[in-house]
């Protein structure tokens, strides 16, 4: 009796529904990669309703590194596309310095790599933050309304009811 070539590559029921699972799972987890994988576009889709909404950070002064490597945030992006001079009104609600103090031996001391930067919020809500000199931030008063004036990202003035103050 010689065997019959079905009988050699017979598949049983359970063999079967074995290789169609295998199957689907392996279907599945292509799927998977093909989806959630880093560059897709299903996965840049998805990030773009799970970033957050860049809320206020730890406060303080941005650090050197921040400041020179930084990328745009939301609120800068709209004050950096035209360079034409903007004029809003706004209300100062925050300043922040980063300023280098050298001593020498001598005892002379001086200031480096200052840089001054003001916080306004517009009468729409929008924060912008404004890069100014020394005078300009010393001089301009919290919480005082007024018609700013700036420049991409920097100060040209700003003019409220007591006086008006320009970027030196």
């Amino acid at each position: 009796m010689t065997p019959q070539i079905g009988t050699i590559f017979a598949v049983t029921p359970q063999l079967r529904n074995l290789l169609i699972t295998l199957g689907a799972i392996a279907v599945i987890l292509v799927l998977v990669i093909l989806l959630f994988g880093g560059k897709s576009p299903f996965m840049r889709f998805i990030n773009f309703f799970l970033e957050e909404n860049g809320g206020e950070g730890g406060g303080g002064a941005p650090s050197r590194e921040r400041r020179y490597n930084r990328k745009p945030a939301e609120d800068d992006s709209n004050q950096k596309k035209t360079s034409e001079p903007i004029v809003e009104m706004a209300t100062l609600v925050r300043k922040s310095d980063d300023r280098l103090r050298v001593i020498e031996s001598t005892g002379q001391q001086k200031l480096m790599d200052e840089y001054y930067e003001l916080q306004f919020v517009t009468r729409k809500g929008q924060k912008l933050k404004i890069e100014c000199s020394r005078e300009a931030y010393e001089k301009i008063p919290f919480n005082q309304q007024g018609s700013l004036t700036y420049k991409r990202n920097t100060l040209v003035k700003f003019k409220y009811y007591e006086d008006t103050v320009y970027n030196n």
